[in-house]
């Protein structure tokens, strides 16, 4: 890993310390956490003395390195920030304070985000009691690159330069995400408000229906053949496969009830309220998901293009909090124009053809996401075989 680069282990150039307090009733505690595969310590919800089952805290200074005992094998070490020098940490969270004539913390801070050093967390995890925590003694065995003091300040102000370039090459990635989702999201209301169109309900334009659910009692009801759609699988796209299926006796048994291929089904309960989906099987569904059949005079996927629109609206008419609902009856009052069929062909067909262009660009977004992602630990690589 070194790559010829010296090391040295933990112990060398830390040593364990503790800063105990007695938590007293009446005086309030700053706590500190450590966040997994290196992404750095953080500051916990605040506690009275009184809360805590500790007979003492220890008090955590700016450049110690901290360790969570338990989930260390899993990068849940972290160097302490100035932000949170003055937090208190429980013993599970054993503290370290660096020599700094020969280890400069940030130096640290960088190692604890390596896979490598996860890994030789890990290895001195292995057999200890418990959870396979790592004991203190078995931390400080842990071998470090170790360059002299200026080549590390060297090394950890390029590996800051590059890793700046990285995290706006990273905000640019998402502001660009969220510019096409917000002109996707502008084109949609335009089509839709077009005044010149004569406007109808939903309710007269279509008809809409839902089910029920047969009951959980009966395990095997849910091990049929029929597809059974919930509606936390509505993610305004096309529906290939369910993740249950139930019996012809359970349809029977409840007011469950099954709909065709190319079936429109919008969410009326939950976490996806107001998304939609269009069946590519056959396949039932209960209460929390209405199917829309559209009439003569208007077309599926304009209707379709169109309840994405309202998603927003939806939203606000909702009730029931934490398990949003929104009825029948708001998806049948709500109004939308209503173009010649033609018309709503051609706008079907301009609207498909601009989401297929954005799903390309998300395409090209993920991947470049990916090579994002990739930088860091490559740099880091580098940085400690001294190829920086």
């Amino acid at each position: 890993m070194a790559n010829g680069m010296l090391v040295a282990r933990i112990g060398d150039v830390t040593k364990p310390v503790e800063r105990p307090e007695v938590p007293l009733a009446g005086t309030i505690y700053r706590q500190i956490g450590v966040r997994l595969w290196g992404v750095g310590a953080y500051e916990r919800e605040s506690i009275d003395g009184s809360q805590t089952r500790y007979a003492t805290l220890s008090r955590v200074e700016s450049g110690d390195v901290i360790v969570n005992k338990i989930w260390a094998r899993n990068g849940s070490v972290a160097v302490v920030t100035d932000e949170l020098a003055g937090c208190f940490g429980s013993g599970e969270f054993p503290t370290f304070a660096p020599d700094r004539k020969k280890l400069e913390p940030k130096w640290f801070h960088w190692i604890a985000k390596t896979k490598w050093f996860w890994q030789a967390c890990d290895e001195k995890s292995q057999g200890t009691s418990g959870k396979n925590r790592i004991r203190p003694e078995k931390f400080l065995e842990i071998e470090i690159p170790l360059p002299p003091l200026t080549e590390q300040h060297r090394i950890v102000r390029r590996i800051e330069a590059l890793a700046a370039r990285v995290a706006e090459a990273q905000y640019l990635r998402r502001e660009a995400s969220e510019e096409t989702e917000a002109f996707l999201y502008s084109v949609r209301n335009s089509v839709f408000s077009i005044s010149s169109f004569p406007r109808k309900t939903i309710g007269e334009l279509c008809d809409t229906t839902s089910g029920g659910t047969p009951s959980r009692t009966r395990a095997d009801f849910f091990e049929g053949d029929i597809p059974w759609i919930k509606s936390g699988e509505l993610e305004d796209d096309f529906i290939h496969h369910a993740e249950e299926h139930i019996t012809e006796e359970a349809i029977i048994s409840s007011s469950a009830k099954i709909f065709p291929k190319g079936t429109l089904v919008i969410a009326l309960y939950g976490a996806t309220v107001g998304k939609t989906g269009v069946l590519e099987i056959g396949a039932a569904t209960n209460q929390a998901v209405c199917a829309v059949f559209p009439k003569e005079n208007i077309v599926r996927d304009y209707l379709w293009w169109f309840l994405r629109s309202k998603r927003p609206d939806f939203l606000k008419s909702s009730f029931g909090g934490a398990q949003p609902n929104i009825s029948q009856k708001v998806i049948r009052e709500t109004e939308m124009p209503v173009p010649p069929l033609e018309e709503q062909r051609r706008l079907v067909a301009y609207l498909d053809g601009l989401q297929a262009q954005v799903v390309q660009l998300r395409a090209h977004q993920e991947e470049t996401q990916k090579e994002l992602s990739a930088l860091m630990p490559s740099i880091l690589d580098k940085a400690f075989k001294g190829e920086l």
